[in-house]
């Protein structure tokens, strides 16, 4: 073997090992709704509401696999059905900068356990907590603010919308009552 090749053997090494760390998948440690006090069950989030202190930041934020697991659970518990792949239907859209009831992971991870009036319905004890939190993921990668390595790619519905990984981001505004 020539020196070149006994150069390139540990770089490639190298770059295998730097590359098994990007997809972690935290199966296990995921925050539970009653599991500790800094859980965005117990935080008053209502349409103007802020959490105090740093709020709580989903375990699959910029994780690929949570947030393609998030895209997959969409579809799944029909999320589609209101929200319309995110372009807004019977409920509000996920991917503009607009947010009813803030666009913090507490926020979102709030109401879709606890439900909103008029509307949203309360899926406490319907969707475990590891799912919620990939959805949570999912629906705030919708408005481009995760990475594009994190994102999900081209969706296997007929959708005339735009890719995550291809949208401009966007930066949220709460829009609800101060």
């Amino acid at each position: 073997m020539s020196r070149c090749g006994l150069r390139i053997v540990p770089c490639a090494l190298c770059l295998v090992l730097a590359a098994c760390g990007r997809e972690a998948r935290p199966f296990d440690n995921i925050p539970s709704a009653t599991a500790n006090a800094t859980t965005p069950a117990l935080v008053q989030l209502y349409a103007g509401g802020v959490p105090t202190g740093p709020p709580p930041v989903s375990p699959f934020q910029q994780n690929a696999w949570g947030i393609s697991e998030g895209k997959r659970l969409f579809d799944a518990y029909n999320c589609s059905g209101c929200h319309a792949h995110g372009g807004g239907g019977i409920g509000p859209a996920l991917m503009d900068d607009a947010w009813i009831y803030g666009n913090h992971p507490a926020n979102i991870f709030e109401t879709i356990v606890e439900g909103r009036p008029n509307g949203m319905p309360s899926f406490r004890g319907k969707i475990p907590d590891t799912q919620v939190w990939q959805l949570v993921a999912f629906v705030q990668s919708m408005n481009g603010q995760a990475p594009i390595a994190a994102l999900p790619g081209r969706s296997d519905h007929l959708s005339g919308g735009t890719p995550e990984n291809l949208r401009p981001a966007v930066k949220p505004v709460q829009t609800g009552h101060q």
